[in-house]
């Protein structure tokens, strides 16, 4: 097990098994591709030839070189070609009937030195290996989709792997350029034993009607940076591939946030399988296909026929970042804006913060000076309420207090002209409890920037079972005038983001709980594997852990789900006074500004 892996089969040769034959080819390896379809093996040739005359022609590489590249890599149709292979990566369909019984002819064909790896990313490494003659020499090799691009690989270890196999696969992973991260054997290891119980639950609240499938995915876009909506991405995937893997994570954890939902069994029992079948979420022009056309279920422009109120001038009550944030998003759109404050000391500073961002702006070029000299001559600082007597619009960013945001509102209704809508910013409570203070809950609708609000994009629009039609449509309306893109959805707790945000970086706390992987594993499996722009314990972090504490008890208050409950290390850590950045020490020390 400790000599070089020079020649390494690879079994099945689908799309991910294309893809790991061409990374090892591209670094020098011998590889030996088997498949028992030959129209398969032919389809893996092409694609070979056509990314590395790609690479030729962007000049990554000479023709000389994707010669030699196209040489080191042959197909065969029986498994007795892997005999003089050092390892053996199996990427065949995900079930223990085919790989056990890939496993078993390879015994009788490798060397007992051969390591055997299996691509698997939801099946037990350790059943496999027990169905091994030689249990010692097999482990998990997971790499991502697609995998030439992808740089995370999980070194999956069973009770029964020898060291030095895993030794010589982790070297062999950074020798091909990929970040390796080591794991134990349970379903879904880190990334997917992450992502994929995040993707149910955006299945589930698909499934719910509670947001359409174009504003699940945007607002997980938008709101967390993701490079893909995760029913795009379940499409991408594979719908039963996913259910799949949720299945034996469900077996594993006995976690509801696991158990598939319903609509992943039907779509798969029909063959909408996704991109693989030209139908999944999406309707896709052809089998195969990444280019969505339009169906039954896409929204048609102009379906909305309820016209707006009018609005020409904005009130925003708060004086933290989320409220001068918001003001600026509203000044630069050209609306006139009122910013109200506990005290006129506050609204000025508030303003001053604004003077502060909009200067960068100019400095970074994006902004001239006259247009900032404009934005800022449209926001009137006040140290009262009473200042929003002529808004058309009253957004409050205020402290996220159930009580302080109804105390305001009350206000609000007293001191705001009748038909002037009222919005609150809020990011979990529930904005009929903030209506019914008033004596005009139809007025009332949840408008959710996130932060920094003039640099996100996204926009939740909260209707209750009060918001008046026109209401609801008027804050769409300013949305889009004000260059933000808005989603809309119901009035319960997390809303679309973070009711699938934060059940995800509560279980990445579990895992650590669990010493099943380090933060520094799991934050980059989730960057390298998943695309994300920052991993769970940097972003906790910077969210603030008592914001992130708050959340959770708010979604597990309201859905009751035993898997929502806090990870008691987050709570630990809160009460210690461990927040994150703001205080130097989250889940990890930061130094002191």
């Amino acid at each position: 097990m400790d000599t070089p892996l020079t020649t390494i089969a690879v079994v099945g040769l689908g799309t991910m098994g294309t893809g790991i034959a061409e990374v090892l080819a591209r670094a020098g390896r011998e590889v030996i591709g088997i498949d028992i379809s030959e129209a398969a093996a032919r389809q893996a040739v092409a694609s070979l030839e056509a990314s590395t005359a790609r690479a030729v022609r962007r000049e990554r590489i000479t023709e000389q070189e994707r010669r030699d590249v196209l040489a080191r890599f042959r197909t065969f149709s029986d498994l007795r070609a892997a005999a003089d292979a050092e390892l053996v990566i199996e990427v065949v369909p995900e079930t223990y009937e085919i790989k056990q019984q890939v496993f078993r002819e390879l015994d009788a064909v490798v060397s007992p030195a051969t390591i055997l790896a299996t691509g698997t990313n939801a099946l037990s490494v350790t059943r496999l290996a027990a169905e091994s003659q030689h249990p010692e020499r097999v482990l998990g090799l997971h790499f991502f989709n697609p995998a030439p691009a992808m740089k995370l690989v999980e070194v999956v270890s069973s009770v029964l792997t020898a060291p030095p196999a895993v030794e010589s696969v982790t070297r062999l992973a950074r020798e091909l350029g990929k970040e390796p991260v080591a794991v134990g054997d349970r379903p879904g290891f880190v990334a997917d034993g992450l992502l994929f119980g995040y993707l149910n639950q955006a299945a589930a609240m698909y499934e719910a009607n509670y947001a359409s499938r174009e504003d699940i995915d945007a607002a997980m876009k938008l709101g967390c940076g993701l490079p893909m909506g995760p029913l795009a991405l379940l499409d991408l995937i594979g719908i039963d591939t996913a259910r799949t893997v949720l299945e034996a994570m469900y077996s594993a954890s006995h976690d509801r946030l696991h158990a598939p939902a319903p609509v992943l069994g039907q779509l798969g029992e029909a063959g909408l399988t996704g991109r693989k079948a030209g139908r999944g979420f999406y309707t896709y022009d052809a089998p195969g296909s990444r280019t969505v056309v339009p169906d039954a279920l896409t929204p048609k422009a102009g379906a909305d026929a309820v016209t707006g109120r009018t609005v020409s001038s904005v009130g925003v009550a708060g004086s933290g970042t989320m409220a001068s944030g918001i003001a600026e998003v509203f000044a630069k759109a050209g609306y006139a804006v009122v910013l109200a404050a506990r005290g006129q000391e506050k609204a000025d500073t508030a303003k001053a913060r604004i003077a502060k961002s909009l200067g960068r702006s100019v400095a970074k070029g994006r902004l001239t000076e006259e247009a900032r000299d404009e934005t800022l001559a449209r926001i009137s600082a006040s140290g009262s309420l009473d200042s929003f007597a002529d808004v058309d619009l009253a957004v409050e960013a205020v402290a996220e207090d159930l009580e302080i945001k109804q105390q305001l509102f009350t206000t609000l209704d007293k001191v705001c002209k009748p038909g002037a809508v009222l919005a609150t910013t809020t990011s979990s409570l529930p904005v009929v409890a903030v209506a019914r203070v008033t004596s005009r809950p139809e007025d009332v609708v949840g408008m959710h920037f996130f932060n920094p609000a003039p640099a996100m994009k996204l926009v939740e629009v909260v209707r209750t079972v009060l918001t008046a039609d026109d209401v609801h449509a008027t804050v769409r309306e300013v949305c889009v005038k004000v260059r933000k893109h808005p989603v809309d959805c119901g009035d319960r707790a997390g809303f679309i983001v973070n009711a699938l945000l934060f059940p995800y970086l509560n279980n990445a706390i579990k895992m650590v709980e669990e010493h099943y992987a380090s933060l520094d594993d799991i934050d980059a499996a989730m960057k390298l594997g998943g695309g994300y722009p920052m991993g769970p314990f940097e972003l906790l972090d910077v969210v603030g852990l008592d914001v992130s504490l708050a959340i959770e008890k708010v979604l597990h208050s309201e859905f009751r789900d035993p898997g929502l409950a806090p990870a008691p290390l987050l709570e630990h850590l809160v009460a210690a006074g461990c927040l994150g950045r703001k205080t130097g020490r989250g889940f990890r020390e930061y130094a002191r500004r």
